[in-house]
């Protein structure tokens, strides 16, 4: 790593400080359904058709939304409805159109296969401002074979394009790189550049749900590598902006597959409401990580309040991390690839690369 990084590297963890002591709430993601039509191979929550947790009424998150109105920035609150699926609940315009009403911007988190034209419509009339569809193939054998549902690339490409030719509509499309994809990343490209798409993120399997035991999710070394010099080297082709998730200290890649230095937000800028009206930080954070639930606590008590296992990582030296010279730019990284009981790190993407910790 050359001097200028490790300067500005180190120069970005007193940026860290300073936001994390100020936890400013900008992302509220809402988990407003367990239920979804897919059967997807990674799925961290393991959803389905039918689920064991209902859906949260609307109501009971505007209260939530209604506490927290008068100590954010409305305007500068995203609130992102995830699932699940969002599009299989029935009354998703009237959610959008009420939090809209709030003057809060919000957006969500789609496997496409419901977004037709005109359902992309119903949507935008109500507020929609930001949008994020997934694409995990460039073909139907693919992208069908990872998502469990014979048809969805056929649909999830038609969404793409409807969401590509919206003006002033934030999106991206969403790519989950594993051994099947892994080397036919190019195909991919030429498809969401056909489409007219601009911003493309892509990321890898973490080890929870249904990609727990799946050896033909997690890329080895080498594909992991292959990776992100096929992010570096299409950031630096700039036919479309392709970054790598938001998860993961990337030692020399970093400011190369992402624009910003590593930082997990989780719990400094990122809050969530599951389905089940338990308080977290980013949705794939349960368990242990619990901070509390809407039905007992007031959301913002517990944001000021609470949140400490993430604002303060110093726990999370120890095991690996104990002695990793990395650990000033890591932190330990994303809480999401640490065991919810025992805080143990389950992925370190240094090792992915085969360095030494």
């Amino acid at each position: 790593m050359n001097w200028k990084k490790r300067l500005t590297l180190s120069l970005y963890q007193q940026h860290k400080k300073t936001e994390t002591k100020l936890h400013e709430l900008t992302y509220l993601f809402w988990e407003c359904t367990l239920r979804c039509n897919f059967g997807c191979l990674h799925c961290g929550s393991d959803c389905g058709k039918e689920a064991e947790v209902p859906d949260m009424p609307l109501r009971d998150f505007l209260n939530v939304l209604d506490s927290i109105a008068p100590h954010v920035d409305t305007r500068k609150t995203m609130v992102v409805l995830t699932g699940g699926e969002p599009t299989v609940r029935k009354d998703l315009e009237a959610c959008g159109r009420e939090i809209y009403k709030r003057e809060f911007p919000w957006g969500m988190v789609t496997n496409g296969y419901g977004l037709t034209a005109e359902r992309l419509k119903s949507l935008l009339d109500v507020g929609l401002r930001s949008i994020t569809v997934s694409l995990d193939g460039h073909d139907a054998e693919t992208h069908d074979w990872f998502r469990g549902k014979k048809g969805s690339f056929e649909r999830a490409v038609n969404a793409i394009s409807h969401v590509a030719k919206t003006p002033d509509l934030v999106y991206d499309v969403v790519t989950c790189v594993n051994k099947k994809t892994i080397h036919n990343l190019d195909k991919i490209k030429a498809l969401l550049v056909s489409l007219g798409v601009t911003h493309w993120r892509l990321f890898t399997i973490f080890p929870k749900g249904r990609a727990k035991n799946n050896p033909m999710l997690k890329l080895s070394t080498e594909e992991f590598i292959s990776l992100m010099d096929f992010i570096k080297e299409t950031r630096r082709e700039g036919k479309i902006h392709a970054s790598y998730g938001c998860e993961g200290y990337l030692a020399d890649y970093e400011m190369e597959v992402r624009d910003a230095p590593y930082f997990c937000q989780a719990g400094v800028h990122i809050g969530s409401v599951l389905a089940n009206g338990d308080i977290s930080a980013c949705p794939s954070l349960r368990g242990d990580y619990i901070q509390g639930n809407i039905y007992r606590d007031d959301f913002m008590d517990v944001w000021n309040n609470r949140f400490q296992v993430m604002r303060d990582r110093s726990w999370t030296k120890a095991g690996k991390c104990a002695t990793c010279k990395s650990y000033k730019y890591c932190q330990g990284n994303g809480l999401h690839l640490r065991d919810e009981k025992t805080g143990e790190l389950l992925h370190c993407h240094l090792e992915m690369m085969g360095k030494d910790v």
